[in-house]
């Protein structure tokens, strides 16, 4: 078969996948923003937790309003076990203080990603340094289960809509594990690029998304070095059979718009509530990147401003990230991004990509829609704080203290009445 024939048989494979995807999306349109919810009434409060990466715990926070808090979760009962296995095993060892003297910036980390069980009963965390997943009861601070993760860190994560699976990226073994929330069983897994990182489920729950970020601990940075990243690429799977269906390597579309600059390193994304398109922030680059789904291209690129006070030295931004965090309000109208290493947060404007008043902030980490859906919360992990930000003005509403190192903010659900493990 000539070259010519294959690349045109694979063009009309990802026009049909595409185009397969969208339709699934559309159907399920109606779906929330923020994922699986169990409503609240008698039995489940619905709250924002917090993962406090270097400290260990998790603030629960009122989902709206003034962000009260309401408790804490110690995330690492089981610390001394978990480090008596590592200080005897010495290639655990080599990666646990490797991941202290990289990402972790000098510091352990103990709590990535987070989401609870829809009933509220129970909250499922990643814990990098640990290398594993683990289920917390919430009332009793106790752990239901435990799973270690093929290789040695574990990473970002993405909750089923209907609440009963979670997926986890094994960033040293190229692997997302997919589980059962209530019992932590394996129910499969595949392949991904180098450093699986964002996990994004479909709103109707028929396909995965995967993005890889390669090595991002490594002072290789210069743009006409990027290719020692590794190799990087969204890995489309069937939620089900956890076959691969579609594989987009970004480096081919980045160079196609014109942008060979760029890296293809995608990291926090957001789908258009109808799935059509797809916007993602890149390593290194201080603004938003749009890709047409059924088109199967990048169709618009907004740079940001650039804050004159940061360092220009890319091998100074924490783990290659220049923005790294991103949500978007539920009618799709703006994108709340996270300036990292700017230290700022704005709204973008989706229709006209135009931002909105740069609001201060010190190292912003995450992005998440809030409760009601007319603000997003941010982690400033450069303060121990999380932020409010209006999407209508794009103000800040409110900043409310938590622990050490704040990075992942996840809406999630809690028993009704409850104030902490008893």
């Amino acid at each position: 078969m000539s070259r010519t024939v294959r690349t045109a048989r694979t063009a009309r494979t990802a026009r049909t996948l595409a185009r397969t995807l969208l339709a699934g999306s559309v159907l399920a349109a109606a779906a929330l923003v923020a994922g699986p919810a169990a409503a609240d009434g008698p039995g489940a409060r619905e709250v924002l937790f917090v993962g406090n990466n270097w400290e260990g715990t998790a603030d629960v926070l009122a989902s709206t309003g003034d962000l009260a808090k309401i408790g804490r979760l110690d995330m690492i009962p089981d610390k001394e076990e978990r480090l008596r296995e590592i200080y005897l095993n010495p290639i655990k060892l080599a990666f646990f203080l490797g991941i202290r003297g990289g990402a972790g910036e000098g510091h352990d980390q103990f709590v990535d990603d987070m989401y609870t069980t829809p009933d509220g009963s129970a909250v499922v965390a990643s814990r990098p340094s640990f290398a594993d997943v683990v289920s917390i009861d919430v009332r009793t601070g106790r752990i239901n289960w435990r799973f270690p993760v093929a290789g040695f860190r574990s990473d970002h994560m993405a909750v089923s809509p209907d609440g009963t699976r979670v997926a986890v990226s094994a960033s040293t073994a190229n692997t997302v594990h997919v589980l059962d929330i209530a019992t932590g069983r394996q129910l499969g897994s595949f392949p991904t690029g180098d450093k699986p990182h964002e996990n994004t489920f479909s709103r109707d729950g028929r396909f995965l998304w995967n993005s890889s970020i390669g090595d991002v601990t490594s002072a290789l940075d210069a743009s006409w070095l990027d290719w020692t990243k590794g190799d990087r690429k969204i890995t489309v799977v069937d939620a089900q059979t956890f076959r691969t269906v579609r594989v987009i390597d970004m480096r081919e579309r980045l160079d196609a718009f014109g942008r060979p600059d760029l890296s293809d390193a995608v990291r926090p994304m957001s789908f258009s509530p109808d799935e059509s398109k797809l916007y993602f922030q890149v390593s290194f680059f201080n603004g938003v990147v749009e890709y047409d789904v059924a088109g199967d291209r990048i169709t618009r690129i907004k740079e940001l401003p650039r804050n004159p006070a940061t360092n220009p030295d890319r091998t100074t931004w924490v783990n290659d990230s220049r923005h790294h965090g991103m949500s978007m309000s539920p009618d799709g109208a703006r994108l709340c991004v996270a300036g990292t290493m700017d230290d700022y947060v704005t709204v973008v404007d989706r229709a006209s990509l135009t931002e909105g008043p740069l609001v201060p902030a010190n190292k912003p980490y995450w992005a998440t829609v809030d409760g009601d859906g007319t603000a997003c919360v941010i982690s400033e992990s450069g303060a121990d704080q999380v932020t409010a930000i209006d999407f209508a003005t794009g103000t800040k509403r409110v900043s409310v203290p938590v622990g050490d190192h704040p990075q992942r903010v996840r809406l999630g659900h809690v028993p009704a009445g409850w104030t902490g493990p008893r």
